[in-house]
């Protein structure tokens, strides 16, 4: 993936190994992602019969806000977010020996919808290079083939996106990720490191960079990307999120910014922590004592 790799390291991004907790399968990872809360096991059971996701998240607050949401891409974000997007075309994942049409079906949109300006956010949910690892295992000579094909269509969407933002001068975001990783047998579901390593690459103009910044990929949590996308959109974090707002995003903002983002993302987070820890009482720690000395020399 040349385009994405030059991004990765000399370009105006972030990156992450974002890690996804288990089960890893698709309903649960979507619902991580734009709630930023745990999904239990029972929604492995779920996970082929979606209902629609009454949890507060992040597409819910988006609609609330009045943003226009497309989607097109594998069904099961039908299925959580019904009437949510005001354009969509679910696609089955049921075919796993289809590793062309599934995605083909999403692309056939692209050149379309990015000449238009009347959205807000698009969500792709790509589904070929998963079935391919399930036909043939994650070194299948298929995976290349699929990989540059991501890669186009990535950079695509980052050059239209670009020069749209010549034209109204406001930067926007491309998020990449992966709901889940895959095991060297082509499975996922489990707990090993290889199905729980999921990409994250967060890419905007308005990430400078400097020539020589070299950025290695920090280790975060899958449940961190709702709370970033909720304060990027300038949306309400989700009630149940336990995520924390990857940092990066925000260090090119001034510092009063930084500290407002960081104090909703506290506010949100202790929240959530009186709510479900009875014995939690804010400030309820003793003060340490303070050595007699160094009261004197404050005095």
């Amino acid at each position: 993936m040349p385009y994405t790799t030059y991004l990765v390291e000399k370009g105006a991004s972030h990156s992450f190994v974002a890690e996804a907790k288990p089960p890893t399968v698709t309903m649960p990872r979507v619902k991580a992602l734009m709630t930023g809360s745990l999904p239990g096991f029972i929604d492995v059971v779920r996970n082929l019969n979606s209902p629609a996701l009454l949890e507060d998240n992040v597409i819910t607050q988006a609609k609330a806000a009045g943003k226009r949401m497309i989607f097109y891409g594998d069904e099961t974000w039908v299925k959580l977010f019904p009437q949510h997007f005001v354009e969509y075309d679910g696609t089955t994942s049921f075919f796993v020996s289809d590793y062309t049409e599934v995605d083909d079906n999403v692309t056939r949109h692209l050149d379309k919808v990015l000449k238009r300006g009347d959205w807000d956010v698009l969500i792709l949910h790509y589904l070929g290079l998963d079935h391919i690892g399930h036909i043939s295992g994650p070194s299948s000579p298929l995976i290349g083939h699929k990989l540059s094909e991501m890669d186009n269509i990535l950079m695509k969407i980052h050059t239209s996106l670009l020069s749209e933002e010549r034209e109204n001068l406001s930067p926007n975001l491309l998020v990449l990720c992966g709901d889940h990783g895959m095991s060297e047998t082509g499975s996922h579901g489990a707990s090993s490191m290889e199905e729980v390593n999921t990409p994250l690459i967060l890419i905007s103009s308005a990430f400078e960079r400097k020539p020589g910044d070299i950025r290695h990929p920090k280790h975060v949590q899958q449940t961190d990307l709702a709370a970033t996308l909720a304060i990027g959109l300038g949306l309400p974090i989700p009630e149940n999120s336990v995520g924390s707002l990857l940092f990066p995003s925000i260090e090119g903002r001034p510092v009063r910014e930084q500290l407002r983002f960081l104090h909703l993302n506290a506010v949100q987070l202790s929240k959530l922590l009186q709510e479900n820890v009875p014995s939690y009482k804010k400030g309820s720690n003793p003060a340490p004592a303070q050595h007699p000395a160094s009261t004197e020399q404050q005095g």
